[in-house]
């Protein structure tokens, strides 16, 4: 199966139902695949050979999805809040591109308009195993790589995760995340094929996300970490969310404080914490709504802990904890973890594929299972902080810090030593109304692991530099921290 598929079977089986945008004037899921195929034969027409959306959320973003699987082009999108060197170095590569927004692309609503006076009729069926997105990672750590999506791919992923037709007529989803994230390429993709409605948020804000819920009746919703806090932080806003029944979250660390209080104040909402990679299709883990009400609820610390895991794995894929001679070690060791499952594509542009012999892929994420299975993510291997000989993951401190009950967010950092190699450096951002003493923070972390992995510094910033889906930009804290007088 490719992706058009998965939007005949949405126009054939419920094609009157409004899928994407406002209730009362959005696209029914007919009306999205007469423009993906007007819009299809568009960029036929112009010889492209993939499409680029250069645009903030909105229904030009779905039409290009699907139009792009019925012309079997690439869809192609890519962050418009790149600086000039590095958007211009990023589209030279695209040189033969149909180009939704930015300069010397067409506005989305020309690209729209474009579509529905399109004649002619749908592109034959293409090959499951074509390229269908090329996203760009985010590049925290190092230079974009254009991760391949093929249909069998996502195809896979849609299958293995929602049920066709599931969603009532009166659901409406409301995704926050940009275009040019995984997420947003899931999302647009499930809820279609469950039959929700799905909105977006151009611009994320907590009161204008609280106004959607409630006037657009949003029964589910995905956010980042970031979103998520600014919304129970607040203390001047109205967080009635009447209709909302599920919230998922990933893509970066959940503080403990705020997800404990979005279980306490919306009881009524079901929690999903999905963790997954651009490289993977999206989730491949998750801690469903009955494990966050158990672990809420629960005396047991070991149950208690599992609010800071990311799940259970999905049953559609495989999941491995290698130590670093590539040997699979047991419950409770850490290691780096290896995914392998048919919505796991492992293929970068210009590289290839990356999975091993075995058909793993290496996500160069550090974490551990439990006894239970639960899966524990302790950050990027790159992220990985040696200090004399001791390798130090920031993220085990960073959990610490978090908890401290003055602490809203937190970034841990090695930066340059001439005795110990590298030392540890923390910024950490106050409650709002609240102060950080940094030495009795200290002495918190000293007092909960050991002093190998207390912090040497620890700096207060109003704010910690991150991507529009949540990811701490690590580099721009290092670079912030040794370019302070």
């Amino acid at each position: 199966m490719n992706l058009t598929m998965l939007l005949d079977m949405a126009a054939d089986g419920f094609g009157d139902r409004i899928i994407v945008g406002d209730r009362e004037a959005g696209l029914t899921a007919e009306r999205l695949r007469g423009l993906a195929i007007g819009a299809a034969r568009t960029v036929l027409d112009r010889g492209a050979d993939a499409i680029v959306h250069l645009e903030v959320n909105g229904p030009a973003f779905p039409v290009a999805m699907f139009a792009a699987a019925y012309a079997g082009v690439p869809l192609v999108p890519v962050n418009y809040r790149l600086g000039t060197d590095q958007l211009t170095l990023l589209l030279a590569g695209h040189p033969g591109a149909y180009r939704i927004g930015g300069d010397g692309g067409v506005e989305a609503g020309e690209f729209l308009r474009a579509a529905d006076t399109a004649t002619g009729e749908p592109p034959d069926p293409l090959d499951p195993a074509a390229p269908a997105v090329l996203i760009y990672t985010s590049g925290t750590t190092s230079a974009p790589k254009g991760v391949v999506l093929r249909h069998e791919n996502l195809v896979s992923y849609v299958l293995g995760s929602v049920e066709f037709a599931a969603a009532g007529a009166d659901e409406a989803a409301l995704m926050s995340v940009p275009p040019y994230h995984i997420a947003a390429v899931s999302n647009v993709l499930t809820n279609l094929y469950a039959g929700r409605r799905l909105l977006t948020l151009h611009s994320f804000d907590p009161r204008e996300w609280l106004r959607l819920v409630r006037d657009q009746r949003v029964t589910n919703a995905m956010v980042v970490p970031t979103m998520l806090a600014r919304i129970m932080d607040d203390p001047d806003l109205d967080r009635a969310v009447p209709t909302l029944r599920a919230l998922a979250y990933g893509g970066a660390k959940m503080p403990p404080r705020v997800i404990e209080k979005a279980l306490s104040e919306w009881p009524h909402v079901d929690f999903v914490n999905a963790y997954g990679l651009t490289e993977t299709s999206s989730t491949v883990a998750v801690l469903g709504p009955e494990d966050h009400r158990e672990a809420f609820s629960s005396a047991d610390p070991l149950v208690r802990a599992r609010l800071n895991s990311a799940g259970t794995v999905l049953p559609t894929v495989e999941l491995e904890i290698r130590d670093e001679e590539g040997v699979v070690v047991p419950a409770g060791v850490a290691g780096r973890i290896f995914i392998r499952g048919d919505q796991v594509a492992g293929e970068y542009a210009g590289v290839g594929s990356t999975v091993d012999a075995r058909g793993f892929f290496d996500t160069r994420d550090a974490g551990r299972l439990d006894a239970d299975g639960y899966l524990y993510v302790e950050g990027r291997i790159d992220d990985t902080i040696i200090r004399g000989a001791e390798n130090i993951a920031p993220a085990e401190i960073e959990d610490v810090l978090l908890r401290h009950p003055h602490v809203a967010d937190a970034c841990v950092v090695g930066l340059p030593d001439e005795e110990w190699g590298q030392r540890l450096a923390a910024v950490v951002v106050p409650v709002p109304g609240g102060e950080v003493d940094p030495d009795e923070v200290r002495a918190y972390v000293r007092d909960r692991l050991r002093s190998s992995k207390t912090p040497d510094t620890i700096t207060c910033w109003p704010d910690l530099p991150r991507t529009p889906t949540g990811k701490i930009l690590r580099h721009s804290v290092v670079n912030g921290l040794t370019s302070t007088p």
